[in-house]
């Protein structure tokens, strides 16, 4: 499916595509490595790790096998931070507006899928004012396999009634481009988190890469 040619459903991914707040989690996550005695987060690690669900995001960092309730411990710990350093301070991406009354105009049907634990979903998308934007919201906690496994796009292809191969994904993580790749949806990757230059050399590359919605837009001619 060109770009060109204007797919049935969009996908959007949440923290780093709706809203550009991955520095933010990056401070949360700063404040709790160190009261963990954790080393800083690398661009590596970031790499292995965005996108991910917590449940498998902590026993990486702790490099350990971790029970349901030490990372949920860490989940509570860590997103609360995160809770607390975002509010007031979320910005959504450049023509993130513009694109969903456009998607709107054209019928196309809307959805998020995003590896964010529900008060997270929530937080953040009632600090930017657009709970209602979103009618269908699906969670990597609730599919079998988080990503960079396929299923959260696949559910949520199955709970917009549109085949995999009509929507179009948006994400900023590679971790996610994989994922949509494996569901057979084509990607846009916004450069919000990594380089273009990153995404062009990852296996299977996103069909664009760019700074934000406005410039999809742009490009797309939709």
């Amino acid at each position: 499916m060109p770009l060109a040619e204007r797919p049935r459903a969009v996908v959007f991914d949440l923290d780093g595509t709706v809203v550009d707040n991955m520095a933010l989690h990056a401070e949360a996550f700063s404040v709790f490595m160190q009261r963990h005695g954790l080393p800083p987060l690398t661009p590596e690690d970031r790499a292995k790790t965005d996108g991910r669900r917590n449940s498998e995001i902590f026993p990486l960092l702790f490099d350990r096998e971790m029970t349901r309730e030490e990372w949920m411990a860490c989940e509570d710990e860590k997103e609360s931070l995160y809770r607390e350093v975002s509010k007031g301070r979320l910005v959504v991406v450049a023509g993130l507006q513009d694109l969903l009354d456009r998607a709107a105009a054209l019928g196309m049907a809307v959805a998020l899928a995003t590896s964010a634990p529900a008060l997270n979903v929530a937080h953040t998308l009632g600090e930017i004012g657009l709970a209602h934007a979103f009618p269908i919201v699906v969670r990597g906690d609730q599919v079998p396999r988080g990503k960079p496994a396929p299923d959260v796009f696949i559910e949520a292809s199955r709970q917009l009634g549109v085949a995999a191969a009509d929507c179009l994904v948006f994400e900023d993580a590679p971790l996610g481009v994989a994922a949509a790749h494996g569901a057979n949806m084509r990607c846009v990757a916004l450069t919000t988190t990594f380089s273009a230059e990153h995404f062009r050399a990852l296996p299977h590359p996103p069909a664009l890469a760019c700074r934000d919605f406005a410039a999809f837009l742009a490009l797309a001619g939709w």
